[in-house]
C-alpha cells in the first residue's frame, strides 16, 4: 500500500487543527490504506464521539482491532500517537455546535474571496467548483447503482424518504419526483418529532431512501440503522464511503464535495436525485425510448381531458 505518513508534528502543533481537516484527509487517503487501517478509518469517522471520550483500549475493542493498530493509524496521519489524534476529536465536542468555528472560518475566507474578485468572481468560483464536482460525480456513479436503486424503488410498496439539515431540499425534491411517477411516498420530516415513530411503520416490502452529509443528522443515521437491522433495504445518498450511512446501504451513492466551504453546493446532489428519478421512470416505462416525469400541469390537463371524455 502507498504510504501516507506525514512528518512528525512539533511539540506545539498538530497535523490537523480541526475535526473537519482530519476527516477530510482520512477520506482522501482511504483508498491507499491497508485493510486494517481502512477498518480503523471507518470506525473512527463514523463514531467521532466514542473516539473523543473513550480510551484507546475501548475504541480498539469496539472496532475489532488491537490498540497498536490505532497508534500506527494515527502516526500514518502525522500524529505522535492515538492520544494526540484523539485531542482533535475532543476539541470537536468542546464547542456548543460541532463545526461552528469551521463554518465561521470558511465564511470569512469566502468573503475575502468576494472582496478580492467581486461578486461576479465569487459566482465564477462557485460555478467552477460545481463543474468539477459534477464531473467527479460521473466517475462515482455506475449504471449498476442506478439500476439497482430503480429496481428497489419500483418494487417497493411505499418509499420512505428522510433528509434533514442541508439534505432536506434533496428529500423534498425526491418526494416530488417520485409522487409524479405515481409512487406511494412518505417523507419522514421533523414535524412534531414523529419521524422515528413513522419509520416504525415500515414493512419488509418498503424502501428507505436516506440522505445525509457531514455533519450527519443524528436522527437520519439512527433511523437508517434501525431500518437496516429489520432487513428493510436502504438506498443512501451521502458524501463518502466512510459516512455512517455507508454501512447500512443496500445501494450507496457518494456525492463528492469540494474542500470545506461555508456554502456547500447542492448542484451534484440535485443532479443525482434527478438521475435516480429518471432511472425509476425508465424502469416503470420500459416501452418508452425516452421515459419522462409528468409535470403537475400535464397531469391536471390529462385528468381534465379524461373527465371530459367520461361526461361525453
Amino acid at each position: 500500500m502507498t504510504k501516507v505518513r506525514k512528518d512528525p508534528p512539533t511539540a506545539n502543533s498538530l497535523p490537523h487543527e480541526t475535526y473537519e481537516q482530519i476527516v477530510n484527509e482520512i477520506t482522501a487517503q482511504y483508498p491507499k490504506l491497508s485493510e486494517r487501517h481502512k477498518q480503523a478509518a471507518r470506525y473512527i469517522t463514523q463514531n467521532p464521539n466514542t473516539v473523543a471520550l473513550e480510551s484507546i483500549n475501548a475504541v480498539a475493542a469496539k472496532c475489532g482491532l488491537h490498540p497498536s493498530v490505532l497508534v500506527r493509524f494515527a502516526q500514518v496521519f502525522g500524529y505522535s500517537g492515538f492520544k494526540q489524534m484523539q485531542s482533535v476529536f475532543q476539541s470537536r465536542l468542546a464547542t456548543a455546535a460541532p463545526g461552528y468555528n469551521e463554518r465561521i472560518n470558511a465564511l470569512e475566507a469566502d468573503l475575502r474571496k468576494n472582496e478580492e474578485k467581486g461578486s461576479l468572481g465569487f459566482l465564477q468560483s462557485l460555478v467552477i467548483r460545481d463543474i468539477a464536482t459534477l464531473q467527479e460525480l460521473l466517475q462515482n456513479v455506475t449504471a449498476a447503482d442506478l439500476d439497482n436503486a430503480a429496481r428497489l424503488l419500483k418494487d417497493a410498496e411505499t418509499i420512505y424518504i428522510i433528509g434533514q439539515l442541508r439534505s432536506e431540499p434533496i428529500a423534498l425534491l425526491l418526494r416530488y419526483l417520485f409522487t409524479m411517477l405515481n409512487r406511494r411516498v412518505i417523507l419522514l420530516d421533523t414535524s412534531g418529532g414523529l419521524a422515528p415513530q413513522m419509520a416504525k411503520n415500515m414493512r419488509d416490502n418498503d424502501v428507505l431512501l436516506a440522505i445525509a452529509f457531514r455533519h450527519y443528522a443524528k436522527e437520519v443515521i439512527a433511523i437508517a440503522d434501525e431500518v437496516f437491522t429489520r432487513g428493510i433495504p436502504v438506498v443512501a445518498i451521502t458524501d463518502s464511503n466512510l459516512s455512517p450511512l455507508a454501512k447500512d446501504a443496500r445501494v450507496l451513492f457518494t456525492v463528492p464535495e469540494e474542500e470545506y466551504s461555508f456554502s456547500r453546493s447542492l448542484a451534484a446532489p440535485v443532479c443525482l436525485a434527478q438521475s435516480i428519478a429518471m432511472a425509476l421512470a425508465a424502469a416503470l416505462q420500459p416501452e418508452k425510448s425516452q421515459p419522462r416525469i409528468e409535470t403537475i400541469t400535464e397531469r391536471e390537463q390529462r385528468t381534465e381531458s379524461s373527465r371530459k371524455r367520461t361526461r361525453a
